[in-house]
């Protein structure tokens, strides 16, 4: 028999703890499942400076564990468990979750997030956190003066470059491929931004350093010729995943996978499914923007609720 649940929280980052807060204070009861990395992207961040009313900071995982406690303060229940396998062509909506609840819920808020795509070295990922980023915006601050690396091609290196480039003094991006595949506009921003030193035909071998970034060992493709960069921070800019494979076939999405939403608001396609944070978010993917549409897909939640009288 399947269990039944008013408002389904897939997911735990800034987007489902605060959807769950909200929805836990409007009498909901709502349940949430963290997924596969609970707390989100923020666990695997070191110190969080922009995210408002922490004037001093606050370490991400830390700050995860304080957005859930809120949430749970208010009646969240919070449960372990990733959705496996979803059916949003019936109503109630059903899900499957891995440890073989099968769920039916009259609301489902997906903030399953995005994940970061590394470059797959041992190094990148000892010293993620200590100078190995994927987030020039949350963490460029840390590096101001100081020489920095941005690996990839694209319209995120080329972005994250040009913000790096106002804080650091010098910033080298390495570029595969011979050639820039950024949209012109960025492109432009890059070659008019003299501390910025495009490196074409550049692979990343290794990122040295012991306790904290060092240097990079590139090699040159065409040459082979290695050497390494002196830079204290390192920033892999190949582009982010959104976390929405099971939901192929039931809500529409972009040709990248990021769902999408009615203009100006959470709701998908589907009647009664919202979505949250970065599984919708290409443009923006900070902490405070999640935060803030896990809250209007709660609060679409209740509404949705309240007109079929479920509320």
């Amino acid at each position: 028999m399947a269990d039944k649940i008013k408002c389904l929280i897939l997911g735990s980052g800034p987007a489902g703890y605060t959807a769950a807060l909200y929805a836990a204070r409007a009498g909901l009861a709502p349940v949430l499942y963290q997924g596969n990395q609970p707390g989100g992207q923020l666990t695997i961040t070191s110190h969080v400076e922009n995210y408002p009313g922490y004037p001093e900071g606050i370490l991400g995982p830390q700050m995860m564990e304080d957005f859930r406690k809120q949430a749970e303060r208010f009646g969240a229940k919070i449960r372990g468990g990733l959705a496996v396998k979803v059916d949003f062509s019936v109503y109630p909506l059903k899900v499957s979750i891995d440890d073989g609840n099968e769920i039916a819920a009259n609301t489902v808020i997906i903030a399953t997030g995005a994940s970061a795509k590394w470059l797959g070295l041992e190094s990148e990922k000892r010293l993620n956190g200590n100078g190995v980023s994927a987030c020039a915006v949350c963490d460029g601050f840390f590096f101001r003066g100081q020489d920095v690396a941005v690996v990839g091609g694209g319209d995120t290196a080329c972005e994250e470059a040009t913000y790096l480039s106002k804080l650091c003094r010098k910033v080298f991006l390495l570029v595969r491929r011979d050639v820039l595949r950024a949209s012109k506009t960025m492109q432009e921003r890059v070659l008019n931004s003299p501390n910025i030193e495009i490196l074409f035909n550049h692979e990343t071998r290794e990122i040295t350093g012991d306790d904290a970034v060092n240097g990079v060992k590139v090699i040159n493709n065409k040459t082979g010729e290695e050497k390494i960069l002196p830079v204290q921070g390192f920033f892999v800019a190949v582009g982010h995943s959104p976390n929405s494979e099971i939901f192929k076939g039931y809500l529409d999405m972009d040709e990248t996978g990021y769902l999408k939403v009615q203009p100006g608001t959470v709701k998908t396609d589907v009647p009664g499914v919202f979505a949250a944070g970065d599984v919708a978010d290409k443009t923006y993917r900070q902490a405070v923007t999640a935060a803030g549409t896990g809250c209007m897909a709660a609060l679409d939640a209740e509404r949705f609720l309240a007109e079929k009288g479920l509320h």
